[in-house]
């Protein structure tokens, strides 16, 4: 693969369009092209049988197509999947396939690291490498379509794995529209669900896209005492604006926002708690994914008792919120939605087990 030449896997369609006129090839083949590797993840240009030779020819010198390696596969008792996945400058990063939750959902990662710091997270002990581009976001949904054979399967994606996604906003945007574009992989943007610790301004900015995701906002506090040392970026964005940029955001009628809310035993998991979060989202058309706190090493906090989360969840549904309890999924192979760890590019899976992988918030609105 020649240094110079592009990768198309970063290219919305449109872009496609343009960049192959330079090689003689009609724009109108853009759509076959992108079909291929979005849709049935292809890479291979001979195997393109719907361009014609010359075309075929003219790609593989102009252009080549990027791809997240795959490092190696985990899969628990529960059929659960990690993937540790090697991006082209030798870091990696992990995805994760949920079967059956209730549909086949991809959790997939937005940064090398993470620069929130979230207490309760593995990842904050990495901090941020750098950022992935819009085609290694992609990269891992079509990787993870192919290995599972799941290209003909509808299929829900949700942006929880490593790193926080509105603080790699372009480029997660940019692969919202790829992923979503009619030509391509075409998944529906109620099968994506976005998580975020609130970044104040860029919910601002998501609410005026053309491609609008599920939203997941990460709350865990009821107050800015609480919520603070848990999530440090409460500091510059604050609960009050947080939930007002919540607010704001635009729902269709069948939508809901869901709350995340990690539950950590004599920090926020009072009856006292719920009723204070059922009061500060009153008024909103929310649900609340209420999360267990799966202990592990690095992680300085500890996982309530089973008689702790029932009186939680029960006072919430008193407050008439909406809630539901995430159930741990493939616990035998310590992955983590959300708290992946990989620590010094070493793949070794002793260095990055985090605590428990669990079902993540899925769309409710599926087609």
């Amino acid at each position: 693969m020649a240094a110079a030449t592009r990768d198309l896997a970063e290219l919305e369609l449109p872009e496609l369009q343009a960049a192959l006129t330079p090689s003689g090839i009609e724009p109108y083949r853009a759509k076959q092209v992108f079909r291929w590797i979005h849709r049935r993840a292809v890479l291979d240009w001979t195997q393109m049988t719907d361009l014609a030779k010359q075309h075929r020819a003219a790609l593989a010198e102009a252009f080549h197509i990027s791809t997240p390696g795959l490092a190696a596969r985990y899969e628990s008792s529960d059929s659960t999947q990690k993937f540790l996945l090697r991006l082209a400058d030798g870091r990696h990063i992990e995805a994760v396939y949920i079967p059956n939750s209730p549909a086949d959902t991809f959790c997939v990662s937005t940064q090398v690291g993470c620069a929130m710091q979230c207490s309760f997270c593995l990842t904050a002990k990495m901090g941020l490498e750098r950022n992935l581009t819009a085609g290694e976001i992609v990269g891992q949904v079509r990787l993870l379509r192919s290995e599972l054979r799941l290209l003909d399967r509808p299929i829900n994606i949700v942006l929880m794995g490593m790193g926080e996604p509105l603080h790699n906003y372009d480029a997660t945007v940019r692969a919202l529209r790829i992923l979503t574009c009619p030509d391509g992989a075409a998944i529906s943007p109620r099968r994506i669900t976005l998580s975020t610790v609130g970044i104040v301004p860029a919910l601002a900015r998501l609410a005026h896209e053309p491609v609008m995701p599920n939203l997941a906002i990460s709350l865990h506090g009821t107050t800015d005492e609480q919520r603070t040392p848990l999530v440090p970026v409460n500091r510059r964005y604050p609960l009050a604006e947080v939930l007002r940029a919540c607010r704001a955001f635009p729902l269709n009628r069948r939508n809901r926002i869901t709350f995340e809310y990690v539950l950590i035993r004599d920090v926020n998991d009072s009856v006292a708690d719920a009723r204070r979060l059922a009061g500060l989202l009153k008024g909103l058309r929310a649900k609340v994914n209420v999360i267990p706190l799966n202990a592990a090493p690095g992680i300085p906090h500890e996982r309530p008792s089973a008689a702790q989360i029932d009186r939680f969840g029960k006072a919430l549904a008193d407050c008439h919120v909406t809630v539901s309890i995430r159930k741990s999924r493939g616990r035998d192979i310590r992955a983590a939605c959300g708290q992946l760890l990989v620590e010094s590019g070493q793949p070794s899976p002793g260095q990055r087990l985090a605590s428990l992988i669990d079902t993540p918030a899925i769309p409710e609105t599926t087609d």
